[in-house]
């Protein structure tokens, strides 16, 4: 049995994208709160979001490279510039269609960028997220 997780949050702008990744996280049993925004404005209006005086704070983010308006390199250089509040404890990974070298490379560039994976999202995936970022 896996140790749950908070919450996730699935930043992309393909719908038949995160209803896959959402199921494939649910059946795995590793959150049962999964967030989703279409656009990396939405993730960041989400992000800097209050209930009852408290950021959303999702513990992962998977996060799409290549969006319409803010792309994932736009969302994640306005991203840093949040308070630690509004990052919540993340483990920011990407997820991508792009095999490019040089965007696994810009990915790493980020502080916050915890993994590159190419889609689909797969099991191996997870539990090695899982693993090294929270056995």
């Amino acid at each position: 049995m896996m140790k749950k997780i908070k919450n996730v949050l699935l930043i992309d702008d393909s719908e038949s994208d995160n209803f896959y990744h959402a199921r494939k996280i649910r059946k795995m049993g590793i959150t049962d709160n999964i967030h989703i925004c279409y656009s990396g404005e939405e993730a960041l209006q989400y992000l800097k979001s209050e209930l009852d005086g408290k950021h959303p704070q999702p513990t992962l983010i998977f996060l799409d490279i290549n969006m319409p308006g803010m792309n994932g390199w736009e969302f994640l250089e306005a991203y840093e510039q949040l308070t630690v509040a509004q990052q919540g404890e993340i483990v920011l990974t990407m997820l991508s269609n792009s095999i490019d070298e040089r965007d696994k490379s810009r990915a790493h560039e980020f502080r916050s960028v915890k993994g590159y994976y190419s889609k689909p999202l797969s099991e191996s995936y997870l539990k090695n997220i899982l693993e090294t970022h929270f056995s």
